[in-house]
């Protein structure tokens, strides 16, 4: 007989998520996805500036502002054809960076990490088998000691002791689908610790380019306005001498800690679960050129369909549309999606089942369901390195193979939890040996030539721009329409729309709906590889309530019933 569970919150982070399972037995047969929030972000920018569309837009987020900084202003960039200059790019790119690697470490430890790691069971672990472990890897293991083991070991302990686990409270400790060895889960948990230091690393680079993190303030349309730190020795060696703290944490903790757990979770890889979809997509990001060319971004750009690594296809923006039959909105007719170009955001919240359960057959999302050729899609560090990975991308296609290589592991495991979770950490190290190279790229062009802004006119007739960018969580896309030098429309698709998406017209389900079906649960009231799983696409329902009266400036608040 089928029976349903129900998680709600999902996110470790901003909230807002359920999920809804269906068994047969211990297996997961069906599943919905669901936010519950409303969103109204594109609301309040419409009659706004076009100058001040990134600096609204990136409060969509508390995470990853510059993201949403970035493809508003790009969108308005693209609205007036113009480009900033290079200074002004690379800039950027170290933003965006710095930004991205500080989102994947604090995905893997702070996070995701726990559903991997069972904090009780290191208080079993062997400080000097621990010691082994990290060295497994790497030569040069990051905080490794064995006073530095035993040190967590007994800080771990006083938590449990005291019956106040802290942060640790309310995980599903002795979950029999931990597979981590005591000294395994003893070894990440340090690292768990060490990470809180490290994050405010790539923070602190953002607040040297971007004035403040987060919210950084420096992007303007048309550049940047931090050209002054640009040309200081000191500020520009502050950001290299951080740079090199990333690298090595990326390189000799997570990395590593990536490898042990493919370890002892490759069987779950190799048998697919968690795979979902079989459809990825990547706008692109990080432009190398001063035309900002998407066939030269260093993220690349592509469309994956059916699992077939043998052919990247070209993105086509005018194929994604967003469908809202399953979503509460209302549409003209809501068997056809729109084009964000043209998309409606008109609010029609139908309710929950008297039992408060999902309306599986009806709408039951505040998140739409976009689509590429009417294709559900999977964004995200998965298909950005998939992209990458099947056009050819040498550095990536090193690193994958390193990965795989060293895990025992066939390519297909990629298509799985563990996958999704290791090309997060792959993609760290990738932009993270970037960052030093782009920060000499732009000491040694800030030489030459201080030029950090293009000049552009706002014209008054209609103009229109896009801006497909890539977040931290995958694909990211700000349309905007400007005339008379406001803005009179604007739509994002966010990356958790694109994962986290209801079903559609087609009754196609959504990436992270797609993922649960087939995973099988070891205890059915700790549903601890559902967490897993969706957190494996780091979800971020930041993009709630942001509603602001004009008069008063209050926020509003809302209760749904």
């Amino acid at each position: 007989m089928a029976t349903k569970i129900i998680v709600d919150p999902v996110t470790r982070i901003e909230g807002h998520l359920r999920i809804e399972a269906i068994l047969n037995g211990n297996e997961i047969s069906e599943a919905y996805s669901s936010s519950t929030l409303f969103r109204g972000i594109e609301l309040i920018l419409n009659g706004r500036a076009p100058e001040d569309a990134g600096l609204f837009a990136q409060r969509i987020c508390g995470v990853c502002t510059y993201a949403h900084y970035e493809a508003a202003t790009w969108a308005v960039e693209n609205a007036l054809g113009i480009h900033p200059p290079k200074n002004a790019r690379i800039a950027r790119n170290i933003l965006k960076g710095a930004q991205m690697v500080q989102d994947h470490l604090v995905h893997f430890y702070q996070l995701a990490g726990l559903d991997w790691v069972d904090i009780v069971s290191a208080l079993q672990a062997d400080p000097k088998k621990t010691m082994d472990l990290a060295y497994a890897y790497t030569k040069t293991p990051y905080n490794a000691s064995l006073a530095r083991f035993e040190e967590v070991k007994s800080r771990l302990g006083a938590f449990v002791k005291s019956g106040q686990l802290g942060p640790f409270a309310g995980g599903y400790w002795d979950n029999p689908s931990y597979k981590l060895p005591p000294e395994g889960n003893l070894l990440i948990a340090s690292h768990y610790l060490d990470n809180l230091n490290i994050l405010r690393i790539p923070a602190q680079i953002i607040a040297i380019l971007g004035a403040k993190d987060p919210h950084p303030q420096t992007c303007v349309v048309g550049g940047i306005s931090s050209i002054a730190d640009i040309i200081n020795p000191q500020r520009m060696d502050d950001i290299l001498f951080r740079i090199g703290k990333i690298t090595d944490f990326v390189n000799n903790a997570y990395i590593p800690d990536l490898l042990t757990a493919a370890q002892f979770y490759k069987e779950e890889a190799i048998q697919g679960i968690g795979g979902g979809l079989k459809n990825y997509l990547s706008y692109g990001a990080f432009p190398q050129t001063d035309d900002e060319n998407p066939d030269d971004y260093f993220l690349m750009r592509g469309v994956i369909f059916d699992r077939d690594l043998s052919k990247v296809h070209k993105l086509d923006e005018k194929k994604i549309t967003e469908f809202v039959t399953h979503s509460w909105y209302k549409y003209p007719n809501e068997k056809i999606g729109l084009n964000p170009n043209v998309g409606i955001t008109d609010p029609d919240y139908t309710g929950l089942n008297k039992d408060g359960s999902l309306k599986e057959d009806e709408k039951y999302s505040w998140i739409k369901s976009p689509r590429y050729e009417n294709k559900a899609m999977e964004v995200g560090p998965l298909a950005r390195t998939l992209v990458a990975y099947a056009k050819g991308n040498k550095t990536i296609k090193s690193l994958v193979d390193y990965v795989l290589k060293t895990s025992g592991l066939p390519v297909t495991a990629l298509f799985s939890t563990l996958g999704r979770t290791a090309a997060r950490g792959i993609e760290a190290k990738y932009v993270a040996d970037a960052l030093e190279s782009w920060t000499l790229e732009l000491i040694k062009n800030a030489a030459v030539d201080q030029t950090s802004w293009t000049k552009y006119d706002m014209p008054s007739k209609e103009i229109i721009g896009i801006g497909l960018d890539e977040a931290p969580r995958g694909s990211l896309g700000h349309w905007v329409r400007i005339k008379d030098k406001q803005i009179t429309h604007y739509q994002i698709v966010v990356p958790t729309t694109w994962n986290a998406s209801p079903r559609d017209a087609f009754n196609n389900p959504g990436a992270y709906e797609a993922s649960l079906v087939g995973v099988k649960l070891a205890n059915v009231s700790q549903p601890l590889e559902i967490l897993r799983t969706v957190h494996s696409f780091d979800p971020c329902l930041a993009c709630a309530v942001h509603l602001i009266d004009p008069r008063t400036n209050e926020i509003k608040k809302y209760k749904i019933c």
